[in-house]
């Protein structure tokens, strides 16, 4: 028999070894469209550790949202664009050693930070979905809905306002392009667009014979 926590740990390893190699891929690869595909595995490979973890709905967020909505649109947006590769790359050797050292100081800095926090954090209880029977994306929907609903609702209304505010932002006006008014197009009435006109009916003429020719009857 295989031991259940000695078969989740090597998974574990195994997930988190093609997170790095595909998270390493989105930066190092020339192709563009290749370097989304690598972070679409990314995100899958990362979704595989939380479900790991028990963190169900996190992992299904994570690849509904990202995968299915928000790579396909990068993807989309990658292969309708015209970049030029050379340019882009242009010196990217030259700054490579700087790059990795502020990487190496960020990390450093990052590991002691979570040392820190880990010498003055107190010992977690037990699973608050365990300890309540539920899943975990019941208990998080329960929490959510119940004690977070303020919180929750302001999330969503700063997420709305961002939207709103990247599309007034990119927005540029154009001149000789026709545009829609919406408000123009509401107020329309059919009486000042659609004029019915009655005419009477007109028989038309019999033809006319030719100079120079007789009609027999």
């Amino acid at each position: 028999m295989i031991d259940t926590n000695m078969f989740q740990l090597v998974c574990f390893y195994a997930f988190a070894a093609v997170t790095v190699v595909a998270a390493l891929g989105v930066i190092t690869l020339r192709n563009s469209v290749h370097a989304v595909l690598s972070l679409v595995l990314t995100f899958f490979s990362t979704a595989c550790i939380w479900l790991l973890a028990e963190a169900e709905f996190l992992a299904i967020a994570l690849i509904v949202v990202y995968v299915g909505a928000v790579m396909v649109l990068f993807l989309f947006v990658v292969m309708m664009l015209d970049i030029k590769q050379e340019q882009v790359r242009e010196g990217f050797i030259k700054y490579l050693p700087v790059g990795i050292i502020v990487a190496l100081i960020m990390l450093g800095e990052m590991l002691a930070l979570i040392g820190v926090r880990a010498m003055h954090q107190a010992v977690m209880g037990a699973d608050p979905a365990a300890a309540a029977g539920m899943s975990n994306t019941a208990w998080l929907g329960t929490a959510l809905y119940t004690q977070f609903l303020l919180p929750f609702e302001v999330a969503a209304l700063i997420l709305t306002v961002g939207v709103v505010a990247a599309v007034v932002l990119t927005l540029r006006q154009r001149t000789g392009v026709r545009h829609q008014q919406a408000s123009q197009q509401v107020r329309v009435n059919a009486r000042d667009r659609v004029r019915v006109v009655k005419m009477a009916a007109e028989v038309p003429a019999a033809p006319q014979p030719a100079p120079g020719k007789e009609t027999t009857p």
